[in-house]
């Protein structure tokens, strides 16, 4: 009898040891498409696990000058050492005007050993994304990356004066019922040369975008533990014509809103959007 008890307790022992503890750093190179803007960079994941779901950061960058920072989550099945990770919110970033971030969903394995190297610890996989717009399809990568114990990117993640040392005028409150809210931003009236930047909840969204008659776009997904979402749209210059002023097109479900915002060296332009459940009826008194 005794002998029974102690096998099921062995075999219980040896599957929690070779259980693998994927929380914490992990760095590599990420391969792009031969034309996209970094066509190798530089990524390092901040992962924690609970259970089996995953949180973390993501930080992709070429050197200190042009990097993206974001948002994941997903899940880890240790049995399998499979790992997917969805990238879900760029949390700021600074990178050439004509670049757009990426937002990725990956798809990995766990790796121990092999060769001369028993020890080294590997994840790797491929990964597929959108461009931040909602609007263009990224060309599919390979990512290759191992564990390290200390990080080796902190960008500077201060918000810059034009955002903090300015009033942030309320343009509008908008109400709305949809997961997903897409905006578009022309330059109002004549084209003067104005550039903006466009922050969500103080996360950069767009970093000194020229404004012409093409749309500068953006998508908001909804947070529904974060149902109040503020759009501030900062005029990075006066243009030729001041002040900085921007038409603002918003796609909402099946409502559209035209807005016309005003930024100068003493405000910015801020849009509220609140949501609201639509399966809640209202309450009646």
């Amino acid at each position: 009898m005794l002998r029974k008890i102690i096998l099921p307790f062995l075999l219980l022992v040896a599957v929690l040891t070779n259980a693998q503890d994927i929380n914490g750093i992990w760095k590599g190179k990420l391969v792009m498409a031969p034309g996209a803007c970094f066509p190798v960079y530089n990524i390092e994941l901040q992962i924690q696990v609970a259970g089996s779901r995953i949180t973390g950061t993501a930080y992709h960058f070429s050197d200190s000058l042009n990097y993206v920072r974001e948002n994941f989550e997903g899940f880890f099945k240790p049995d399998s050492n499979i790992i997917s990770i969805q990238e879900n919110g760029i949390i700021t970033f600074k990178i050439k005007e004509d670049c757009v971030p990426c937002i990725k969903k990956y798809s990995l394995s766990y790796h121990k050993g092999g060769g001369n190297v028993v020890s080294e610890e590997q994840i790797r996989g491929t990964w597929t994304g959108k461009a931040a717009d909602g609007k263009t399809a990224c060309d599919p990568g390979t990512i290759v990356l191992t564990r390290f114990d200390k990080s080796s990117f902190k960008p500077e993640l201060n918000l810059p004066t034009t955002l903090t040392n300015r009033k942030a005028e309320l343009v509008k409150e908008i109400k709305v019922d949809t997961g997903v809210i897409k905006i578009d931003f022309y330059d109002n009236g004549q084209i003067d040369g104005d550039t903006i930047s466009v922050y969500v909840n103080n996360s950069t969204i767009v970093s000194n975008k020229g404004l012409t008659t093409k749309p500068v776009s953006i998508s908001i997904k909804i947070d529904l533990k974060k149902q109040v979402q503020e759009v501030i749209m900062v005029g990075e210059n006066l243009g030729s014509i001041p002040p900085n002023t921007a038409l603002m097109i918003v796609y909402a479900g099946d409502k559209r809103y035209q807005l016309y915002l005003t930024s100068d060296e003493q405000k910015n332009a801020m849009v509220r959007f609140i949501y609201e459940d639509p399966n809640l009826s209202p309450v009646k008194e």
